[in-house]
């Protein structure tokens, strides 16, 4: 205590003349209104960029939370996008309505967006869950994902992301399940070409992480580098639609009769964080009909 005493007593002049220097500043800017302006405009620009610190501070850790709700509101649209149907819920507003109501905000639009607004008769869910492991080096990839039986999650269902296909659910547990990759040799996904109706089978030659091949698409399809090809819709798992990637190039198979397409992924398949789960609500009664059509 007595050190601290001292240290004042020493530098005494010095803390007289900070006094005196903070109380002109102070009636000097109370006085003058130029000097007042001046002084609450470097406040505001000192303030402000202390505000503009704390507010990127708490983003950053609130990045987490805005995410989650992100990817709800993803699955709720692409709920309402799969299930399209004619006619819709009467809460839903058609273009007409929508060109003269009044202003609201995304996040207020995108509430109304929720799972009562899809129709009964639906024939697609959507679910999210995210990547908890991912392989990509073998031939033979799979990924782990965090939502199991527990949460609806079954065998045989389909797995995107916004950007595309990711896989198809290969086994579950309580709270877990594996997808067997896109990226790997068994894995068979009927795909189409976007600008027509010819499709074929999409597999993968365990070469490029990137690049898949796509079969037996007719040598009379009308083809070039850089074409779309999307789902065909033509099995239970995929609805028809959902991007895969873009034509790299292309060659016909020793039979000269089908091209051999090599398809550039829209997914970047060794960086997944986010997918969502499809499970088609009427595979049972589809596969019933056309086991009964076999037999």
């Amino acid at each position: 205590m007595q050190n601290i005493i001292n240290f004042f007593l020493k530098n005494r002049y010095f803390f007289l003349f900070l006094v005196l220097l903070i109380l002109s500043l102070f009636f000097t800017i109370r006085s003058h209104s130029y000097h007042k302006s001046k002084f609450i405009n470097s406040a505001n620009w000192v303030t402000g960029g202390l505000y503009e610190t704390a507010n990127g501070i708490s983003g950053y850790f609130g990045l987490k939370k805005y995410n989650r709700q992100l990817v709800e509101e993803n699955r709720r649209l692409r709920n309402l996008l799969f299930n399209r149907k004619h006619s819709y819920p009467d809460s839903i507003p058609d273009d007409s309505l929508l060109l003269h109501r009044p202003a609201v905000s995304d996040s207020t639009l995108l509430s109304q967006v929720n799972d009562s607004m899809v129709p009964q008769t639906r024939s697609y869910v959507i679910r999210n869950a995210s990547v908890i492991k991912n392989s990509y080096h073998s031939l033979k990839n799979y990924l782990t994902i965090d939502k199991g039986k527990s949460d609806s999650i079954s065998q045989d269902m389909g797995v995107i992301t916004s950007n595309g296909i990711v896989g198809i659910i290969d086994n579950t547990s309580g709270h877990y399940a594996t997808v067997q990759s896109v990226l790997n040799t068994l894995t068979r996904i009927n795909a189409q070409l976007k600008k027509t109706n010819h499709f074929g089978t999409l597999k993968w030659n365990g070469v490029s992480e990137n690049i898949v091949q796509l079969i037996d698409i007719s040598r009379i399809a009308p083809i070039q580098e850089g074409d779309t090809i999307i789902t065909g819709g033509m099995s239970t798992i995929f609805p028809k639609g959902i991007p895969i990637g873009t034509i790299k190039n292309y060659a016909l198979d020793s039979s000269e009769n089908y091209y051999i397409i090599n398809v550039e992924l829209f997914n970047d398949m060794t960086n997944l964080g986010h997918v969502y789960i499809i499970e088609n609500t009427n595979k049972d009664e589809i596969l019933e009909l056309e086991q009964s059509v076999n037999e």
